[in-house]
């Protein structure tokens, strides 16, 4: 699974370079995590596994703040740190384990997988956790990793195309508030929200109605 296809992540790879949004990226460890292999006590993922088989870390989009991929080489274990600190912390408010592996930049908005959600090949959902406030706010954003790949960058392609954006280099699209209609693309993940699949991990985050309304369109049902 290590050497899986990642159209997602070429994708992403080609819309920072193609639209000069800026991107750095290192090479990964000489052994890299392995798909199953327990990190903080739950199985990896075997999309991140493919993933760090290629980058050892990786800063996306950092002409518009963008997000970085949390490193994990031969020098430098934050992954494995930053796991095992989300297992003390924040596990138990959760309600479910999660794998973090990444974030946006300077920014308490953090990507992780859930082991507890994985289909029959192992690959798990990707949630954005909201660590702003006290109760850590959870967001659906991906059926797997590589589909939240291929999702940020076409939300990096409206972004540009922004009329606001290409007048001033500002915009007040916000992922994933305003990427509802190319999130609702991935199927599997609407699959998920409509069976409630989340439901526990969205306790604290359902009670706005914003969040409702964001919600709604993504899975294509009534408010």
């Amino acid at each position: 699974m290590e050497s899986m296809a990642l159209p997602g992540l070429e994708r992403l790879l080609d819309v920072c370079q193609r639209l000069n949004l800026g991107m750095k990226t290192s090479p990964p460890a000489r052994e890299p995590l392995r798909a199953g292999c327990l990190l903080a006590g739950v199985p990896f993922d075997p999309v991140l596994a493919s993933i760090y088989a290629r980058l050892g870390h990786a800063a996306f989009a950092t002409e518009v703040m963008g997000w970085i991929l949390t490193r994990s080489d031969d020098r430098v274990h934050r992954l494995e740190e930053n796991n095992k600190w989300w297992r003390e912390n924040h596990w138990e408010q959760l309600g479910e384990p999660v794998i973090v592996f990444g974030g946006e930049m300077g920014m308490a908005y953090t990507y992780a997988t859930v082991p507890g959600l994985a289909d029959g090949w192992g690959r798990q959902p990707v949630v954005e956790v909201n660590t702003y406030e006290y109760e850590p706010k959870v967001m659906p954003i991906a059926s797997n990793v590589d589909r939240f790949f291929d999702s940020y960058s076409r939300y990096l392609e409206a972004l540009v195309a922004d009329p606001r954006y290409q007048e001033a280099g500002e915009t007040d699209l916000i992922f994933p508030w305003h990427a509802t209609e190319i999130l609702a693309r991935d199927e599997r993940l609407v699959e998920l929200l409509r069976a409630g699949r989340f439901e526990s991990l969205m306790k604290n985050t359902k009670e706005s109605k914003a969040t409702r309304q964001w919600f709604a369109k993504v899975a294509g049902v009534p408010v």
